[in-house]
């Protein structure tokens, strides 16, 4: 058995679900079920007996303790995280909260749980750690791509709270021998993403005829990475991974955010069109968010040479698939989209329009 944090998630969903079609090793899935956890990504499993749902917060030692002794897993995958720099910007606590206390949490029950394994369970043992490429900070537009040896450089509530949450990790394996892997990754895209996030947020408003939210000049860069590649990249890290060592997954996939919103547009004028004209049409810029970082890029050059993986996704097949997911689950987006969604949109886009 595996435990999965933060398995009702947006990756942590996809990794479970893709696990248990790729693996019969049963999934321990624990999420404290906040407003991008949800249930209903995990409804497939809801009669898988390898499929084991809790709800609960990394944060909470005894939970943890109880949990690790109860189901004995060989391995952690720690999603568990609050992932959205525009939250982070006007809530910072929760990250701090989450991210930085709730992953110290955890790491303290699994240093309890190691040293109480055999040497040959502790052999097998591992903690995979998935953080992201904007704890790197920002690129100018000739820099390589972020390596793993790249000097820290968080720019945001966000991202700093990740870094930190990545430097216990590592303080962890160095100081107690717990053997961990971290993936730091690019930015991820595809089916039960929260539509908060670029791609979801477009392909919601541009449905429902509202303005289609571009900060600044659209010109910010990033990689984009399927989801499925990326749970891919982490059951091969797991799998083969170096204790110790960091791994960035990226999808060599480096687009502007308004060719990104001009490709969903294009692919929702062939597959829905909008009687009216082209979505192109409601494309709106807004006021930038503070401290916006310009360009993330990713090697991913070391994964592949030392484990073999590569994306299987161009960005043209993957986006391709993710807005056909949303097209074909209007449902799910119905119920994710509340009222508390709308107030969230209201607050942080209503004062930039």
């Amino acid at each position: 058995m595996i435990l999965v944090t933060g398995g009702a998630g947006f990756i942590g969903a996809n990794f479970a679900l893709d696990w248990l079609r790729e693996r019969d090793e049963a999934v321990l899935n624990l999420d404290k079920l906040t407003y991008a956890g949800n249930l209903e990504n995990l409804a497939t499993l809801k009669s898988d007996a390898r499929h084991t749902f809790v709800r609960g917060d990394i944060g909470d030692g005894a939970l943890i303790a109880a949990l690790l002794a109860q189901h004995r897993p060989r391995a952690v995958v720690n999603f568990a995280a609050e992932s959205h720099v525009d939250r982070s910007i006007l809530g910072p606590g929760e990250f701090v909260q989450t991210n930085i206390v709730g992953t110290f949490a955890l790491l303290e029950g699994v240093r309890a749980y190691f040293a109480g394994l055999s040497d040959a369970e502790r052999a097998a043992f591992r903690f995979l750690h998935v953080s992201t490429d904007e704890v790197y900070g920002s690129l100018d537009a000739d820099d390589p791509p972020f390596a793993e040896a790249n000097q820290y450089q968080p720019n945001s509530p966000y991202s700093a709270s990740k870094a930190a949450s990545d430097h216990l990790v590592r303080a962890y394996h160095h100081t107690y021998g717990i053997p961990v892997l971290t993936t730091n990754c690019s930015n991820n895209y595809g089916p039960y993403q929260f539509p908060e996030k670029l791609i979801p947020l477009i392909i919601h408003n541009a449905l429902a005829g509202k303005p289609l939210p571009i900060y600044g000049d659209g010109s910010n860069v990033r990689d984009w990475l399927y989801v499925g590649d990326h749970c891919a990249a982490i059951r091969r890290v797991l799998e083969g991974g170096r204790p110790g060592e960091t791994y960035n997954v990226g999808g060599w996939n480096e687009m502007r955010n308004l060719d990104v919103v001009h490709t969903v547009c294009d692919l929702l004028d062939e597959l829905s069109p909008r009687p009216a004209g082209s979505y192109r049409e409601q494309i709106a810029f807004v006021t930038d968010r503070p401290g916006h970082d310009r360009r993330y890029a990713i090697d991913a050059s070391k994964i592949e040479r030392e484990l073999g993986w590569r994306p299987a996704e161009t960005f043209a097949s993957g986006i391709a698939k993710t807005v056909r997911w949303y097209l074909d689950n209007a449902d799910w987006v119905a119920h994710v989209t509340s009222g508390a969604y709308r107030q969230w949109t209201d607050a942080n886009y209503g004062a930039r329009a």
